[in-house]
């Protein structure tokens, strides 16, 4: 049974039917030359404070038909969006403004689709459609292995050797820092060894891992206090489940970049457009990462789907996966009702698309998963599960932060 599902499920990312008729259309990653995101100037700001509290919901979104009342973004109003903070692990922080160079300015096209019902506020809609991913054969590989989990409780997606993808409210709230932010760790998924959980000796990094990355001098009785308590733990479960259920290899982030579009420091509300940051890591992996690409309208989609992997609160210490068709979209969000539970938020969400002039299909990330929100629409509160799309722009700014500049980051 089990198997079956996975083939069904995995058939449902290649391949779909729309609407029961549809035959094969040009659902193909198309490289096109992408706008010019510069870095300008680097000014030093005071240290944060790392006092704010994790904020999932804001206040207030403008929803797809007050985004049409809205005139299009300035060029100086999108460099000032796109300008960023980054902050280091010592604590310090810096602002650097950006230009963009070779933008068409277009007029904000928002596609609305009709017939969306009003929905009571919650994450899960109806019959929970979620996967646990407990099988080792797919949990530790492509391309559910991306998927990392973060220790202020978010989930991001590794998109480099050394870079991590996620929602800016995991580690910001618009005006702050979030606390716990300052020693932000990042835990990839390994599997817990068959021999309940021992470890070679001499390796610091493996005590810390043990530890969920824990730092302190007595990194030798912590790991046999974590030894002592997994035993615990286990015992009345029996040894399938230790077996069954991942750890995580925490490593220390080194550095996080987010757009001033969301980190406002109190001067305007943070704007859900830009609830993305990038995660520079202080040590590489080894893992195969998820490239990134630019977000296709929901006509380009297969079955008009999106999918996406990560931590849900609810479901302690699993990995799950969903798949879901987009309801909404404008030019910045995706609107839809993806099953989600807090810890996800941050989750890379992704398409499989077929490569130009190739037989073979490729995943990559087109929209970061934000999170439940109540959105105006026609003047009513309606509440929807919201993705920020990967636009060129974004493609850009983020291909900046990963290569420090723009030399790679013609095509996208």
């Amino acid at each position: 049974m089990e198997n079956m599902l996975f083939c069904w499920m995995f058939f449902t990312l290649g391949w779909t039917l729309i609407d029961g008729s549809e035959m094969e259309q040009d659902f193909m990653w198309h490289l096109r030359k992408i706008p010019r995101v510069v870095s300008d100037r680097t000014f030093h700001l005071t240290s944060p404070t790392f006092e704010a509290d994790a904020k999932m919901v804001l206040n207030r979104v403008c929803g797809i038909e007050c985004q049409k009342e809205l005139p299009a973004p300035s060029l100086s109003d999108l460099e000032d969006s796109l300008s960023y903070e980054t902050v280091f692990e010592n604590g310090t922080r810096t602002l650097t403004r950006v230009k963009i160079q070779d933008v068409v300015l277009e007029p904000t096209q928002n596609i609305s689709m009709k017939g969306v019902s009003v929905r009571r506020k919650r994450q899960v809609y109806g019959t929970d459609s979620r996967f646990s991913i407990l099988d080792k054969k797919f949990l530790t590989n492509f391309p559910f292995n991306t998927a990392v989990k973060l220790s202020t409780g978010c989930s991001g997606i590794l998109i480099s050797p050394s870079h991590v993808l996620t929602a800016a409210h995991c580690v910001h709230d618009g005006k702050d820092y979030i606390k716990g932010s300052k020693k932000l760790r990042v835990g990839l998924l390994k599997m817990r060894n068959k021999g309940g959980g021992k470890k070679r000796r001499g390796s610091k990094r493996s005590r810390r891992e043990v530890n969920g990355g824990d730092q302190r001098e007595g990194a030798k009785d912590n790991l046999e206090r974590a030894k002592g308590g997994r035993r615990r733990k286990e015992s009345g479960r029996g040894q399938r489940v230790a077996e069954g259920r991942p750890s995580f290899q925490w490593t220390r982030v080194k550095n996080t970049h987010i757009p001033k579009g969301w980190a406002r420091g109190g001067k305007g509300d943070a704007a859900l457009d830009y609830d993305y940051a990038l995660l520079e890591l202080k040590r590489a992996h080894k893992k195969k990462y998820m490239e990134l690409g630019i977000s296709p309208t929901i006509k380009k989609l297969p079955g008009g789907m999106i999918h996406f992997s990560g931590f849900d609160h609810d479901r302690a210490d699993q990995l799950v996966y969903r798949f879901c068709s987009v309801s909404d979209e404008s030019s910045d969000l995706l609107y839809q009702y993806c099953d989600a539970e807090s810890g996800s938020t941050g989750s890379g969400v992704y398409l499989r698309l077929k490569e130009p002039d190739k037989k073979n299909w490729k995943r990559k990330i087109i929209a970061v998963y934000s999170g439940h929100q109540w959105v105006d629409v026609h003047g009513v509160q309606k509440d929807y599960n919201v993705a920020v799309r990967i636009t060129p722009l974004k493609y850009a700014q983020i291909c900046l932060w990963i290569h420090g500049d723009n030399a790679n980051c013609t095509y996208g």
